[in-house]
């Protein structure tokens, strides 16, 4: 079997993009081994230890391990980004869970690969989906996917980088592909778009801990108070550094992509929790958790300027959660 054969079938199966890499150990280890001394992973636990210790050799993961199969599923819709929207009645969650958690979707997608791989060779294989360790961007990058830009996402030319990764972790020994050359020039627009100002001046590295998806998603207790006006009115995520990107200013939307629909903030702050499971079960909005979410949604109502905000906040004040209502406190001051 080739490396041509395997790019072929995993097109047939829905992957845009499609690329081997050596399942060796990669020279980017240490520079993650050093981010995550500086304590820049936040609260992120999960990125630190044993597991961030398995990020060193894609071995440790299949040891009969010599190729990683690495693809991209184009996730972006066909929709308004957040830059060139006006709406601040209006909470914003991050493109890439308007839809079905992408984890299942990569998943079976990489499942059907792997068996339509198996008609041409036997070999071993693991299926990796963004939550086992491994340095994905990396080994993308090896692969020939894209670059890793200024933001420290994979951009791929001329599609962008509104991509999922996946990866097949295989026993066949395919030929590796080249990374491409890094094609950010002299361009900081991210940089200088981050409203917390997360991507250090140079870029290439991101502290996590001044991320708003960090901030929105992982973080599970209070936002440090002098990061809370630069949240903006996201509830879930950021794009930000994504949709001022050059490369994706003519990024092709995929097919299958759809919008969230309304989200209002007051709408949003009204929500039971089950009306809340109910809402984004099988998105990855799960993740940031009822609390959070509503955590998230006060701080956007502070940050709106909206009078007609002041009731539902003192609603969420008196909700029973801590954490929700002294947000919500905080946001009626910032409403005056």
């Amino acid at each position: 079997m080739t490396a041509h054969q395997v790019k072929e079938i995993a097109q047939a199966c829905g992957f845009e993009l499609a690329g081997i890499a050596a399942a060796v150990p990669h020279p980017d280890f240490g520079r993650y081994r050093e981010w995550i001394a500086r304590d820049r992973h936040g609260a992120m636990s999960y990125l630190d230890g044993e597991r961030g210790d398995r990020r060193g050799d894609p071995r440790e993961l299949l040891p009969s391990a010599k190729t990683i199969v690495c693809v991209g599923k184009l996730y972006n819709p066909d929709a308004p980004c957040f830059m060139d929207t006006d709406a601040p009645g209006e909470g914003w969650i991050s493109r890439y869970a308007w839809n079905r958690d992408y984890h299942h979707d990569l998943r079976e997608r990489l499942e059907q690969l792997a068996c339509a791989m198996r008609r041409h060779a036997q070999f071993e294989f693991k299926i990796c989906v963004d939550t086992a360790p491994l340095l994905e961007r990396s080994y993308a990058r090896s692969a020939g996917l894209g670059w890793i830009g200024r933001n420290t996402c994979l951009i791929h030319e001329p599609m962008g980088s509104w991509f999922f990764l996946g990866e097949l972790i295989t026993s066949l020994d395919l030929e590796p592909d080249s990374p491409p050359p890094d094609r950010c020039g002299t361009c900081t627009r991210c940089v200088d778009a981050c409203p917390t100002r997360a991507i250090d001046e140079g870029g290439y590295s991101l502290d996590a801990r001044l991320c708003i998806s960090y901030l929105t998603i992982e973080l599970r207790g209070a936002v440090p108070e002098d990061l809370r006006s630069a949240m903006g009115r996201h509830v879930f995520g950021c794009d930000i550094c994504q949709d001022v990107c050059p490369w994706n200013s003519r990024a092709p939307a995929a097919p299958d992509a759809a919008r969230e629909p309304a989200t209002a903030l007051d709408e949003l702050a009204a929500l039971s929790k089950s009306e809340w499971r109910e809402r984004f079960a099988g998105t990855p909005v799960e993740r940031a958790r009822y609390s959070g979410f509503l955590r998230n949604v006060a701080v956007a109502m502070g940050n709106s300027g909206e009078g007609r905000f002041r009731a539902p906040l003192v609603n969420l004040t008196g909700c029973g959660d801590p954490l929700v209502a002294e947000h919500a406190r905080w946001a009626l001051e910032r409403l005056g």
